[in-house]
């Protein structure tokens, strides 16, 4: 179309050709994937980048042009997808949302199908740049920026209501079909996938005083940051950073340094390994303490193998004796097993465990059989022979056939 306009109408003059047909010719060609357009610029110097905001609503394809087969479970509900978390000093923090279908207005309440919560968004804002501006209404296709939402993180999915959550969830599985299909029915839009930290370091306040505003400022971080994990060493005390790289670790250093003020200390770096099994091992213990004066008795035996991923189960007969409360005091004893391996203290991954005896005398307390649980988890680690695991990378990559 583009080339019959340059041989026919301009054929004289190319420099006549109007900029909105140059710009509709590159727009179908990108949108059919046939060439890519390159912008030139320079952020440093502020040079090009009103150009290239300009470019991608001018090129890309509209959000009104792509339909999701999720939303269209919704129908006109709203449903939005929360990308990014910022935490303001005097508003809290500020959600910014991708709505995929329906219209957001302020002082509602929505639901967060992931937290499982209902929470009131106070203020509607479009942001440009630093500036916020407040509306009264935003439809699908737009970025909002929300104030109240106090749960939600990054990767949330965001409704009306619980009641427009299951009636979506209900025309997910009519469209399913078959039975299969019906159980993977989602309706949470993919958020963000984060991995496992693979490095992690100790990290402490200039004094106690302030260890009660770094725990802030790491709460704050995790809900802008999925990939960031905090935790407190059962040990020392001490909280552990678990981050994605050095970088990533040393990034988040400095915005508590300049975002909140506090001058933190970070220990060495450690890499994150794991630790597995490499054969089936069998054990049982028995403890017998007192408390006070209450005698608590319990025998456990237990049969470890290498699998997939961690995972505790019951013998059919032990599974129908056992009382729900002992079943969890049993999988607590498993699960704080795992979080220490045998061999060098690292957390434990692919090891299924078979739980086939637990006996215990009138009065027992659940604490003590997790207590047995756990130490009988240790003997069959052991004589399962360990091996410890490093960080690997899976590399997936996609292309044609005919590039093969």
């Amino acid at each position: 179309e583009f080339a019959e306009l340059l041989l026919t109408t301009f054929s004289d003059n190319f420099d006549s050709v109007p900029s909105i047909k140059l710009q509709e010719a590159v727009r179908r060609v990108t949108l059919a994937r046939k060439g890519v357009p390159v912008l030139c610029g320079s952020s440093l110097r502020n040079k090009g980048v009103q150009p290239l905001l300009d470019a991608i609503t001018a090129y890309l394809p509209a959000p009104n042009e792509r339909h999701h087969d999720l939303v269209r479970w919704y129908k006109d509900d709203l449903c939005a997808l929360a990308f990014k978390v910022l935490h303001d000093k005097l508003r809290g923090p500020l959600v910014f949302l991708r709505i995929y279908s329906g219209t957001l207005k302020p002082q509602t309440a929505v639901y967060n199908i992931n937290r499982n919560s209902t929470e009131r968004m106070s203020r509607l804002l479009v942001p440009f740049a630093d500036e916020h501006v407040e509306i009264p209404s935003m439809g699908a296709g737009n970025i909002a920026l929300t104030v109240g939402l106090k749960q939600t993180i990054t990767g949330d999915t965001i409704v009306s209501s619980k009641a427009s959550a299951a009636a979506a969830a209900r025309r997910a599985r009519n469209d399913s079909g078959t039975e299969k299909n019906r159980e993977q029915a989602n309706i949470v839009l993919s958020g963000v996938e984060v991995p496992d930290p693979v490095f992690f370091c100790t990290i402490e306040p200039p004094t106690l005083a302030k260890q009660a505003d770094l725990e802030n400022a790491l709460s704050c971080l995790q809900r802008e940051d999925p990939s960031l994990k905090v935790r407190v060493d059962p040990d020392s005390g001490q909280t552990i950073l678990c981050g994605m790289g050095e970088l990533h670790i040393e990034i988040l250093h400095d915005r508590i340094r300049r975002e909140y003020g506090i001058e933190t200390h970070l220990g060495p770096l450690q890499v994150a390994y794991r630790e597995t099994i490499l054969h089936e091992a069998s054990a049982a213990d028995t403890l017998d303490r007192t408390v006070g004066e209450r005698r608590n008795i319990v025998t456990v035996q237990l049969t470890v193998r290498p699998a997939d991923s961690c995972e505790v189960t019951f013998t059919e007969d032990l599974n129908a004796q056992l009382m729900l409360e002992t079943k969890e005091a049993v999988e607590n004893g498993v699960q704080s097993s795992y979080l220490q391996g045998p061999l060098m203290g690292y957390p434990v991954q692919g090891v299924s465990t078979l739980i086939s005896k637990v006996a215990m005398e009138p009065g027992t307390s659940a604490a003590m059989v997790s207590a047995c649980v756990s130490r009988c988890m240790l003997k069959a680690l052991k004589l399962a022979g360990g091996q410890v695991l490093e960080p690997v990378m899976s590399l997936e990559v996609t292309l044609n056939e005919e590039h093969l």
